[in-house]
């Protein structure tokens, strides 16, 4: 499996612009080898939060529009980040996945909202825990930024079958040693590889990390771009995941009799 993941400075509150930038980065960049493509969080309006009433997609459907058409015309795979998504009266940050045949096959709403960023005043959160879902015949999740400080998401991913995570965020620069470390923590403690797609540069209030990198099952960074637009590629290799499962078998052993 050939992962691809762009990283990009997303423009604050500016859907056209950067729908323009990642349709620029399929044209441009792409590899006829990648089977995923994965886009950092909140791509189509940023945090931009105090006008996302007006500005978030209804219910998916320009990111439905736009994402679809992009697998097809690529015939590959899409783990599209996250969008500010107005459903029900509410914004969520909604992490979509589509399959190469343009069918939106998973959502999710993030559960864990941000305090630093005010972002619970402005979004609600999720209900659900995220699950697993299937692409390239390969049981996957999807976390969404802040999520990764929560292990009990991605744990209970793998625990039912997971062995690939992504993780799309909008992470800042000021917290770039514990981004770097949450995502190699979370691949060794899982036996998961970790895909973790950031955007970068400034929106004029805050400044994101990038350093976009790719995790395998032992926590060993196979892949990292530095702060600024970057693409990655990578071969994921599946029966690695296995191989260290069995090798040191921590699901095995969990004491789930004495965990509350």
């Amino acid at each position: 499996m050939n992962v691809q993941l762009f990283q990009f400075n997303v423009a604050l509150g500016n859907f056209e612009k950067n729908k323009n930038k990642i349709a620029q980065l399929f044209s441009e960049e792409l590899l006829k080898t990648t089977s995923i493509v994965v886009l950092p969080e909140m791509w189509n309006n940023g945090y931009d939060l105090e006008n996302l009433n007006d500005k978030a997609d209804d219910n998916l459907k320009l990111t439905i529009k736009f994402i679809s058409n992009l697998a097809k015309e690529y015939n590959v795979n899409i783990v599209a980040g996250s969008v500010s998504n107005k459903k029900q009266g509410e914004v969520y940050n909604t992490l979509v996945v589509f399959n190469k045949n343009g069918e939106l096959i998973y959502d999710y709403d993030k559960i864990h909202l941000v305090p630093m960023l005010d972002e619970p005043k402005f979004m609600a959160g999720g209900q659900f825990l995220p699950q697993p879902f299937k692409l390239t015949d390969i049981d996957m999740g999807g976390i969404i930024c802040y999520d990764l400080r929560f292990p009990e998401s991605t744990r209970q991913m793998a625990v039912n079958g997971a062995k690939v995570i992504f993780v799309v965020a909008e992470w800042p620069d000021s917290r770039l040693y514990q981004w770097r470390h949450l995502n190699i923590a979370r691949a060794i403690e899982n036996a998961v590889y970790v895909i973790a797609c950031n955007s970068c540069g400034s929106d004029g209030k805050t400044t994101y990390a990038g350093h976009s990198m790719i995790v395998d099952p032992r926590g060993n960074v196979i892949r990292e771009v530095g702060e600024s637009e970057s693409t990655i590629f990578a071969e994921v290799d599946v029966e690695l995941v296995h191989e260290i499962r069995e090798s040191i078998p921590v699901f095995r052993n969990r004491r789930i009799d004495l965990y509350s």
